[in-house]
């Protein structure tokens, strides 16, 4: 069987810094808004996860924050982890190129 696909190019820029990123797992439901007592449950899950990333120092890593335009000419973000160490690139202002891929799956 064929395999049918879409694929499209975007063209877009990118900025490049160092960020020090906590390693927060936070993960909130919407039952947590439900009542009183499950938003003070949560705000709880959330001090517990807060403490524990400032007792961990947070990790240094490189990011490059991706903009381009949809075809509906409005502003996509997205960010891209670099990692550890220095990104080969001279200046921290590059170009992007955006391809997405869209397919069915089997």
């Amino acid at each position: 069987m064929e395999e049918t696909k879409k694929v499209t190019v975007f063209e877009g820029e990118a900025r490049i810094g160092l960020m020090k990123v906590p390693t927060l797992t936070i993960t909130l439901e919407p039952e947590d808004f439900e009542s009183p007592l499950s938003f003070q449950m949560a705000l709880s899950k959330l001090m517990d996860e807060l403490t524990k990333a400032f007792e961990n120092p947070p990790e240094s890593k490189y990011f490059a924050e991706v903009k381009f335009r949809d075809h509906l000419n409005r502003p996509v973000f997205v960010a891209v982890d670099l990692g550890k160490s220095i990104p080969p690139f001279s200046k921290n202002k590059v170009k992007a190129r955006i391809v997405v891929e869209i397919y069915e799956e089997e």
